[in-house]
């Protein structure tokens, strides 16, 4: 039988407690925040950086790109078939969890013709990256070779979904750059993932509620890309292990019993979020975070367009930076109407926070708001 009702604002402040965006934690190391987050999303090479600068205290991007030159920490496909920074530890589990959805769209690939043995693919591109770190160009090239009448790219795709890859390093480092090469999980941490089919995802469902909480399983879905939860939700409530709600609507949302869920009129500070940011990402209806009439000008086919700004806890306009040695501006574009006074000043506190990370030796810093991008 469900609890009490959840309205929005309860829900809001609910995720940005988990997600350490209400009250940065201090003497937290990133470590810690990554696997308490379940990861990062990392396509955009920078957006780890940013997500954990907006939720540790005193963060120093010197201290991710550490864990990542001493593998504590890997770049890694993983939920929704898309690159995660994870640690070490959740690599191998992680990959796991995505594994079933990685099979699902390479299975249905029809542009490796059903005469590659798949087993040979993956073993023959796993010798190569462990040879020695290959790009997917180089590793499409050299598989092509061996299968001259498949497509290439499309050979090199099927090894990244059944081999778990790594981009090694300087791929992903703070203002170092370099190709996105790989190698295997096993070959960079030693460590292989275990069966996914065996795979208990009642843990998983505990960690994701505790930094995405409260939800639903179709949310823990939508997070993982992995299918099958429900079943898991039901046991913890069985075994007293959760509680539930509902929401406005009438939805059972389940949770931990010791999770914080602050009032709704808790104080927000104005957050700036790093692009590609799990915050908006992990559940079916981001509305909790992100107003429906904004979620056109953030949301395309390929995720976030743009880091993002938090007023009273919820979405209301993106920031980008541009920097070079005399210049640094952070440009702050307001969606739907013009920031009031203070908090157009609280945002540009937060840019300029930001300016002392990105560019401390900038000559000139900056930070601009554009003109209002009308709500859809």
């Amino acid at each position: 039988m469900a609890g009490a009702v959840l309205d929005l604002r309860a829900l809001n402040r609910a995720l940005l407690a988990r997600q350490w965006l209400l009250d940065p934690p201090r003497a937290t190391t990133a470590l810690e925040a990554i696997e308490h987050l379940g990861g990062l999303q990392a396509q955009d090479v920078k957006a780890p950086y940013f997500q954990l600068w907006s939720r540790l205290a005193d963060f120093e991007p010197a201290e991710l790109s550490g864990l990542l030159e001493r593998r504590d920490a890997v770049r890694i496909v993983a939920m929704r078939g898309t690159i995660h920074l994870v640690s070490a530890r959740d690599a191998p589990l992680l990959r796991a969890l995505a594994q079933p959805a990685l099979s699902g769209q390479t299975n249905s690939n029809h542009r490796v013709p059903e005469d590659v043995d798949r087993v040979a693919l993956a073993d023959a591109g796993r010798a190569l990256v462990d040879a020695e770190p290959r790009t997917f160009a180089q590793l499409a090239a050299e598989l092509g070779e061996r299968w001259p009448h498949a497509d290439g790219p499309a050979l090199a795709q099927q090894v990244r979904a059944r081999v778990p890859l790594v981009q090694v390093p300087p791929r992903g480092l703070w203002g170092r750059s370099g190709p996105a090469a790989h190698t295997s999980l096993a070959n960079w941490t030693g460590d292989e993932p275990p069966p996914h089919e065996d795979l208990n995802l009642a843990p998983f469902v505990l960690r994701y509620l505790a930094a995405f909480g409260p939800a639903r399983p179709a949310d823990f879905q939508k997070w993982s890309g992995r299918t099958g939860a429900a079943h898991a939700f039901e046991r913890l409530r069985s075994d007293h292990e959760l509680v539930v709600f509902e929401d406005e609507q009438g939805r059972e949302l389940f949770d931990l019993p010791d999770a914080p869920r602050p009032a709704g009129d808790t104080p927000a500070p104005p957050r700036l979020t790093g692009p590609f940011d799990n915050l908006i990402l992990s559940h079916v209806d981001t509305s909790r975070v992100l107003p429906p009439a904004h979620k056109p000008l953030v949301m395309t086919q390929n995720g976030l367009i743009a880091g993002l700004v938090l007023l009273d806890g919820f979405v209301a306009g993106n920031w980008r930076i541009k920097a070079t040695k005399k210049l640094a501006t952070v440009t702050i574009t307001q969606f739907g109407k013009t920031y009031n006074k203070r908090d157009a000043a609280a945002v540009a506190r937060e840019a300029h926070r930001l300016l002392d990370v990105v560019a401390p030796t900038a000559a000139d810093r900056d930070v601009a708001f554009a003109a209002p991008t009308p709500a859809c």
